[in-house]
């Protein structure tokens, strides 16, 4: 199938090649060493680069990504024929090296996390997050336990995730604006997202940090305690076409089924939309012969937090009701 004038194997190798390698190549004046492994663009002081693995942040614009194709039509504002046509046509001679550079890179499991700084305090992510109705001490935990923190200088909220090690290998960034502002730091890895562990049996699955953190407070509203189980946030799912009858699990589902041998039941408390449904259907699918699954969307509402807050209405107007 070809894609305006490209066919698949062309867009596939011009994907291939990582940001880093490109402006090596073919723009070396835009590269500006800031220390070690980090790097910025003379144009864009923010958009930092990690020589490692050629994966860049756009922190000032909250994105970031791998490729130079995505550099090109994101930052640079070309179109995507004008964009292929630098990698490719033009380019062709001078990239195939950095090609197999890039691939080289790609296959290199090691990966960097590039952390975002952190603010002094926490003021602007508590009072974010609190004024979603999480629990003020659920907050304080995950950030005392290095779980969550505010960076600078944008103060977003930043969700982190430890591998095996304890070292840290994936950050959520969220705004703390209101903004609809969010991703994930160059250099993560979906394997060990956003969590929080203990020993319990049942496998609690979320979208996003946030849900979990409704969840959570949920469970402190209702029973007192909010971390008796596993929970663990997919950052993002999407939802596999009907034809797609080998979609894959969530990576990091199944690095938390391997890493906790005790679980045997695993809840589903996904989106009620479109892309949420259909990813509870399709992991459903997947472990429904090893695993008891129980498919529990909020009961209100899009996400946990809209149900969180809901509840939260619901439990002042029967205050007010009393008074």
């Amino acid at each position: 199938m070809l894609m305006g004038f490209y066919t698949e194997e062309q867009i596939k190798k011009a994907r291939s090649i990582d940001l880093m390698t490109y402006l090596r190549t073919c723009d070396p004046t835009e590269l500006i060493h800031v220390s070690g492994n980090t790097y910025c663009t003379r144009t864009h002081d923010s958009l930092k680069i990690n020589a490692s693995n050629g994966k860049w942040m756009w922190w000032s614009r909250g994105f970031g990504g791998y490729s130079a194709l995505d550099y090109l039509i994101k930052v640079k504002g070309l179109q995507f024929m004008d964009a292929m046509k630098i990698l490719s046509n033009e380019n062709e001679l001078a990239l195939s090296d950095a090609s197999s550079l890039s691939e080289n890179s790609q296959n290199n499991e090691t990966r960097k996390l590039l952390l975002p700084e952190k603010a002094e305090t926490n003021f602007e992510v508590i009072k974010y997050l609190s004024g979603r109705g999480v629990d003020r001490d659920i907050i304080h935990s995950c950030i005392d336990e290095g779980l969550l923190y505010e960076s600078l200088p944008y103060h977003n909220c930043i969700f982190v995730g430890f591998n095996e090690s304890g070292n840290a290998a994936y950050a959520f960034y969220r705004a703390t604006t209101g903004e609809r502002l969010m991703g994930e730091a160059a250099g993560s890895n979906k394997r060990y997202s956003f969590r929080i562990d203990c020993a319990g049996s049942t496998l609690h699955v979320f979208e996003s940090a946030i849900d979990l953190l409704s969840y959570a407070t949920i469970m402190k509203m209702r029973t007192g305690e909010w971390r008796a189980e596993p929970m663990l946030s997919l950052g993002g799912v999407y939802a596999p076409s009907s034809s797609n009858k080998q979609s894959k699990l969530p990576i990091a589902l199944e690095k938390m089924m391997q890493n906790q041998a005790q679980i045997n039941t695993i809840a589903l408390h996904l989106d009620n939309d479109f892309a949420g449904r259909n990813a509870a259907a399709a992991i459903a699918t997947k472990l429904e012969e090893r695993y008891v699954i129980r498919d529990e969307p909020p009961p209100y509402g899009k996400d946990c937090n809209d149900y969180l807050q809901h509840m939260i209405r619901q439990k002042h107007s029967r205050q007010m009701g009393r008074e």
